[in-house]
């Protein structure tokens, strides 16, 4: 009879959380890993009734963040919002001072955001067909931003390039929000965004919409086509973001903090938050997250090994 009493408390997981959880952000404040990384932090203060602090370590492709990470103690109190660049620093960082599997754990797929191609109103080319043959006229001649290397405004111009054979004048910038004046000049042709950074642009005609870089139209502008509907099928780059945890965190641990996820996410303040700033809230289980990111990574490696810009 004692013995049977004792059993629930011994099968019992431990407590968690017991501290502060603390967010740590690859990317500076006011981008899109930022935001998503203060409005799950505020719910999930709401909700575990333990304080939230979210630390922005932007620099090195996103590797400072993922490093201190990597060598927390594993026990879910230190947390990694990333995204794109999880997939393709292993290729662009090969040596970064930790393992990405071995030391990073998913835990949940949080938040995606569309990407579009613009150019400014200067640029001839209407569309995909008329920029490729615009490009291929003028080998070098088109310009295109581009933020820093491996993000998905990096990655959607290499991708261009690959599939439709062309070659463009790459100008790099510290962020896209830095090339918007030169765009909107007229001194850069063309540029990947999210398509919530740029839409007042296009809808006061400051800027032109070529085409949006996913299968589907964006419910944020059905009137932008997809490239796939102009002919350049597999341009698809989206900006996604995610949550890690360090490898070896229990696994209770990993699965409640996806539930805790899927919990605050559902909350439809924590919704409309998000999709008023264009960002589709996308939660997964760490077993779905761990396959995207894996095909993440096979998909941005080809396209890299032939990339125009390296690190």
């Amino acid at each position: 009879m004692g013995l049977g009493n004792a059993l629930p408390a011994l099968s019992a997981e431990p407590a968690w959380p017991t501290k502060p959880i603390k967010l740590l952000v690859i990317a500076a404040p006011g981008g899109l890993p930022d935001i998503v990384a203060r409005t799950l932090g505020q719910q999930l203060q709401r909700n575990l009734g333990q304080a939230v602090v979210v630390e922005n370590r932007a620099g090195a492709g996103g590797n400072i963040a993922t490093d201190a990470v990597a060598k927390a103690m594993p026990d879910g109190h230190t947390l990694l919002i990333t995204g794109n660049n999880h997939a393709v620093n292993p290729v662009l960082i090969p040596n970064p001072g930790f393992d990405y599997e071995k030391d990073l754990m998913p835990v949940a797929m949080l938040a995606e955001s569309n990407m579009v191609l613009v150019s400014s109103n200067a640029f001839a080319a209407k569309n995909i067909q008329e920029l490729i043959a615009l490009a291929k006229s003028k080998p070098g001649g088109v310009s295109f931003a581009i933020s820093p290397i491996g993000t998905p405004n990096h990655l959607g111009g290499e991708l261009l390039m690959k599939l439709a054979d062309i070659d463009l004048n790459i100008i790099p910038y510290k962020g896209i929000g830095a090339a918007i004046p030169d765009l909107l000049s007229g001194q850069v042709d063309l540029a990947i965004s999210s398509l919530p950074a740029v839409l007042p642009l296009i809808k006061a005609g400051k800027l032109k919409a070529i085409s949006v870089s996913r299968s589907f139209r964006s419910p944020l502008a059905p009137e932008i086509p997809t490239s796939a509907e102009m002919g350049l099928r597999g341009f698809e780059v989206n900006a996604w973001i995610c949550l890690m945890s360090t490898g070896g965190t229990p696994d209770f641990i990993v699965q409640r903090l996806s539930k805790e996820v899927r919990i605050a996410f559902a909350t439809p303040s924590v919704q409309q938050q998000l999709l008023q700033q264009g960002i589709e809230p996308m939660v997964s289980t760490p077993e779905e997250l761990s396959t995207f990111i894996r095909a993440e990574s096979q998909k941005w490696t080809a396209v890299l090994k032939t990339a125009k810009l390296k690190n």
